[in-house]
């Protein structure tokens, strides 16, 4: 059975609320009776994508699980290179590099093999906007490492925005566009098993390019749903719920499970 965790959008800032919430999902995991294959960080790991920022994320997202993330629209890919070490102490073993990057703002992807598995984290920001797509370099990396992965191994691909509506307007006007290049690619990799995303905030499961889409709830705040009563001083975010986060199983049967989990603060 191999466990993955999966983390998002932890918005470090140089406040105490950012850093005690990202302390308490990480404790949690480091507490755990169990080794995790790896633990998933999918963009937003600063507020502003300053260098201090990072410096107190790089201490906050120490584990003694292999931790491996990627950027989102609040990150700063030269300041996230500077920063955050690609790959992470703990997963460069099993870390599938790309190719050297052409600046510092070229896209930063990653994929781990585990025993059994891949997973490819595929950076979907897009510099100085807020919303998302995988630029072609991504693609052609994605591709790569499918290619090169034996039909037999499930892959997961991980990036921060989700590639279609959550029905969350203020996320869907800023989710990860030109979603049509990355189902082709899918079409033509069957172990694709699995997307996983962050940025919307909220635990949710749909599909994309017929395989489940899984997207990681929020450690920063949770959004505001548009069936929910709405609240004048935050119309987005609820920021009084407990961060969470996901467990995605891989059985010996290769099917994927997911359960979600909260954390007390």
């Amino acid at each position: 059975m191999i466990v993955i965790a999966h983390v998002s959008d932890v918005h470090i800032d140089e406040g105490e609320r950012s850093a005690a919430r990202t302390r308490a999902v990480l404790r949690y995991l480091e507490e755990l009776p169990y080794d995790l294959a790896a633990v998933l960080v999918t963009g937003d790991i600063t507020d502003n994508g300053t260098p201090a920022e990072y410096a107190i994320a790089r201490e906050l997202l120490r584990s003694r699980h292999p931790v491996v993330l990627c950027p989102g629209n609040h990150d700063d890919r030269a300041a996230f290179r500077a920063a955050l070490p690609v790959p992470a102490p703990g997963a460069e073993a099993g870390v599938i590099p790309a190719a050297t990057p052409r600046s510092p703002y070229a896209p930063v992807n990653q994929a781990v093999r585990g025993d059994g598995f891949v997973v490819a984290l595929c950076d979907s920001s897009v510099p100085g906007e807020h919303h998302g797509l995988l630029e072609d370099e991504t693609l052609t990396w994605l591709d790569g490492v499918l290619t090169a992965t034996p039909r037999e191994t499930p892959v997961l691909v991980a990036f921060h925005h989700p590639p279609v509506p959550l029905h969350t307007p203020y996320v869907d006007e800023i989710r990860q566009f030109g979603e049509e290049r990355l189902a082709a690619l899918a079409d033509r990799h069957p172990h694709l098993t699995a997307f996983l995303a962050g940025h919307a905030h909220t635990a949710a499961a749909t599909t994309f390019a017929g395989r489940p889409l899984l997207v990681a709830p929020g450690v920063h705040s949770a959004i505001r749903l548009p069936w929910e009563h709405p609240d004048p001083a935050d119309p987005h975010l609820h920021l009084g719920l407990p961060p969470a986060l996901a467990f995605h199983v891989l059985g010996e049967d290769g099917r994927l499970t997911t359960h979600y989990r909260t954390v007390p603060v």
